[in-house]
């Protein structure tokens, strides 16, 4: 019996026919809801993959740059492998190439050895999940590691938030095997950041050079259809389309902080009547009783992790029907990050009935996931929690930018404007490619129009975004 489910809707895409070389009536389209065979992404045939065991080489790379030479005069060697867990690399060498990466003013707290090893030991991102870690790493002739890549193995498209499910129906339509994919990202997390973390050294170019092509190898060695690095940053988005990547454009919703020193005066910089809705949505979180609280690092017990994760399968109960993290992510995530992780709690009397969690960055906090208890309802308390929480808490961290995670032009009239997201996407099949290319001419087109309306319609007075 066949088995079928709805896909994602966008608001951006139009329809896009397929002809490879026969008659088709087959098209990309997210204006309407695709019905798709769920067998033809996780039951039918798939290409044969033997993911690396523990250490994979890639084999040595030589350096060409002058200042590559040696102690002998010889030129330097870079040798690359994929490696099946993160647990290969020390934390200090991972999060070395990660702080470089991003500069520490521009910390990334999910790039860290920290945040992903708790997505693997939790058994949230491993091979029972559809994500087989495959990692690669980069090292000198003295066994220094000058770049890291987290990449994983996947069998779906679940928890990346860049949707390519009817890219993949319209492989199995034409008898092609789509899965599995590499997949260059952070699992279950929408943030911006860079992909390719190389060392700051003379020759980091060229080890940037070295690991996009290790990625480009190591999809035709496991003979995938694809390679996908999603929300890298706009220089590497810019960088891989030199090296055969199509790109892709996305929208998300953040807050900037003009120096506002409290929350009235990011209010002051409102339209009025918009100004006025958000005092009115605050008011009733205490005439409900409701009591909000942030608690950082130390603050946040175990108990607190018990019941966010009871709020957090509510919300997936609810809303998304898939629960990607473990209870034992939350607590391991919560050790190993110390004061980079934000809990905001609500609390009517002595219970916690909602919470939000962020992450702290250098120069950004990040709201990832909400939840509440089941079967109570607190008005506007989703919005109190999640966006003017955040809003007070980067106003006192002095942060520039609150990222409220995907979707919603509900935050628009909270003070989160839209701003442009990038992925890259390395086709191996020429013809799939050419379409698949043109498809994300015409989507980019519609994303910025759409985008340029918005943020015509915004909340803020005349002049104030930009």
């Amino acid at each position: 019996m066949a088995i079928t489910g709805a896909l994602p809707s966008s608001p951006f895409l139009g329809h896009v026919p397929f002809h490879l070389g026969k008659s088709s009536s087959t098209y990309f389209t997210h204006n309407s809801v695709c019905i798709f065979k769920v067998k033809a992404l996780f039951w039918g045939s798939r290409r044969s993959v033997k993911p690396a065991d523990k250490v994979l080489s890639l084999g040595e790379f030589t350096l060409s740059e002058a200042d590559s030479l040696g102690d002998t005069g010889t030129p330097e060697k870079i040798s690359v492998s994929v490696v099946s867990s993160i647990s290969e690399v020390s934390p200090d060498n991972w999060d070395s190439c990660s702080l470089d990466a991003t500069g520490h003013q521009q910390f990334n707290p999910f790039l860290s050895h920290g945040f992903l090893s708790s997505l693997e030991e939790s058994g949230s991102a491993v091979e029972g999940t559809g994500w087989i870690p495959q990692h690669i790493i980069a090292e000198d002739e003295s066994k220094n590691i000058l770049g890291v890549v987290p990449l994983y193995l996947k069998s779906h498209s679940y928890g990346e938030y860049v949707f390519d499910n009817s890219w993949a129906n319209a492989y199995y339509n034409y008898g092609l095997s789509y899965y599995p994919k590499l997949q260059c990202s952070v699992p279950f997390t929408p943030v911006t950041g860079p992909r390719i973390l190389v060392r700051n050294t003379s020759h980091r170019d060229q080890v940037f050079d070295i690991l996009v092509s290790a990625m480009k190898d190591l999809a035709v060695k496991f003979n995938v259809s694809s390679l996908h690095i999603t929300f890298p940053t706009s220089n590497e988005w810019h960088k891989l389309e030199e090296k055969g990547f199509l790109q892709r454009t996305g929208m998300q919703y953040h807050w900037k902080n003009r120096n506002y020193k409290n929350f009235d005066e990011f209010l002051m910089d409102m339209k009025q009547s918009k100004r006025k809705n958000i005092r009115q949505e605050r008011k009733k979180i205490s005439a409900q009783n409701v009591t909000m609280k942030r608690l950082r690092g130390h603050e946040i017990k175990a108990s607190h992790w018990d019941t966010f994760y009871k709020f957090y399968r509510n919300t997936t109960d609810n809303k998304w029907g898939t629960a990607y993290l473990t209870r034992d992510f939350f607590h391991r995530m919560g050790a190993k990050m110390g004061d980079n992780v934000l809990l905001v709690i609500a609390e009517e009397g002595d219970e916690l009935v909602a919470a939000a969690l962020n992450l702290i960055g250098g120069d950004t906090l990040y709201g990832r996931l909400w939840g509440c208890l089941p079967g109570t309802y607190y008005a506007n308390l989703h919005f109190e929690a999640c966006y003017y929480q955040a809003i007070d808490a980067a106003i006192e961290l002095n942060l520039s930018t609150v990222e409220a995670g995907a979707q919603g032009e509900h935050k628009i009239q909270r003070g989160y404007m839209p701003v442009p997201t990038y992925s890259c996407h390395y086709i191996l099949d020429e013809d799939f490619k050419r379409i698949i290319d043109d498809f994300l001419v015409r989507e980019t087109a519609q994303v910025k129009l759409v985008m340029n309306l918005l943020q015509d319609s915004g909340p803020f007075k005349e002049n104030v975004w930009n």
